[in-house]
């Protein structure tokens, strides 16, 4: 019985070589080897499998019934390693019915999600997509340890993400969103004196039921008063319609509320950082095609939304890119 672990699996391309030519020399050159070199496979070949592999006749080389009797399951063997080794499984979306787990907020329903169940349901019908709530702590740690495909967040919300991979797919600006008759802001525009007397709305997942704001806010050593915490911005447009709070939020949101309410875009009276929406995926899915191909279904879809932002607002003067 021949050891496996003293077999060269690399002779069995040169065997299926010499078995298809039947010949020394166009083996060597299907192979990119020399004549001699060929040679020197064959007769190692013949030694570990204990066969000539290939003897003369009269029309030239021909192979042994042992040699004619390995050719099937060898093209086979070569077939699967190949399968084996391949970078990714093919992915074709029309036919795939991949399972997706986005984590993220109503803010990333809002503004993508629209778009991407569109995209979906028109190329990949069969495609199962679940959106969970956004991650709670160091997204590397439950990217690694939970079942999420792609996270999506701002960055200032995700902090560091060491070993982790990450795009940036658009930029957006925070406004305060309040309703047109708010005796403490009669204007369209707001101090920061009067953005501090007003009561706020606060759409946070923290515990502590503090947000970016007030993080900003603390450095400058001063405080908001926050009435209301909510987990979503669903039930906010009449929330605010009811009453004088105020509401910061991203502007894509503000502008779709103002239609739904009577509502008024206020700017925020404080320098904010760079609010910059990020996709977050864990190195394994870094080369495996169904997730490359959702992840650029994302791209799109927030450069469109940069496009037709910037389009509708004579240059998006308000969003950040």
């Amino acid at each position: 019985m021949i050891n496996l672990r003293s077999f060269d699996l690399n002779l069995l391309l040169a065997l299926k070589a010499l078995l298809e030519e039947k010949n020394v020399s166009r083996a060597a050159e299907k192979l990119y080897l020399s004549q001699p070199a060929m040679s020197h496979v064959l007769s190692r070949l013949r030694s570990q499998l204990d066969d000539p592999i290939l003897v003369k006749s009269a029309s030239g080389m021909v192979p042994t019934a042992r040699a004619l009797a390995l050719l099937e399951p060898t093209v086979a063997v070569l077939r699967e390693i190949e399968r084996i080794v391949e970078s990714s499984p093919k992915f074709d979306p029309a036919t795939s019915r991949r399972r997706f787990v986005i984590a993220t907020s109503d803010y990333v329903v809002f503004a993508v999600l629209p778009k991407l169940a569109e995209s979906i349901m028109r190329i990949a019908p069969n495609i199962e997509v679940h959106i969970r709530q956004p991650i709670v702590g160091p997204p590397h740690i439950a990217l690694e340890k939970e079942n999420i495909d792609v996270a999506i967040g701002f960055d200032a919300i995700f902090g560091a993400t060491p070993h982790i991979c990450s795009d940036a797919l658009m930029g957006e600006s925070m406004v305060c969103l309040t309703r047109q008759c708010n005796a403490t802001v009669p204007g369209n525009e707001i101090t920061l004196e009067q953005f501090l007397e007003c009561k706020h709305m606060l759409i946070s997942w923290r515990e502590a039921g503090t947000g970016l704001i007030d993080d900003s806010l603390a450095k400058l050593g001063l405080r908001r008063d926050v009435s209301f915490i909510l987990p979503n911005f669903l039930t906010t447009p009449w929330i605010l319609e009811k009453t004088d709070l105020l509401l910061c939020l991203p502007w894509r949101m503000a502008d779709k509320f103002v239609q739904l309410a009577p509502l008024k875009i206020l700017p925020i009276p404080i320098d904010l950082p760079r609010y910059e929406l990020r996709m977050l995926w864990h190195p394994r899915y870094e080369k495996d095609r169904a997730h490359m191909w959702l992840r650029e279904r994302l791209r799109t879809i927030c450069r469109r939304n940069t496009a037709n932002n910037a389009k509708a607002n004579g240059g998006a003067k308000r969003l950040i890119h």
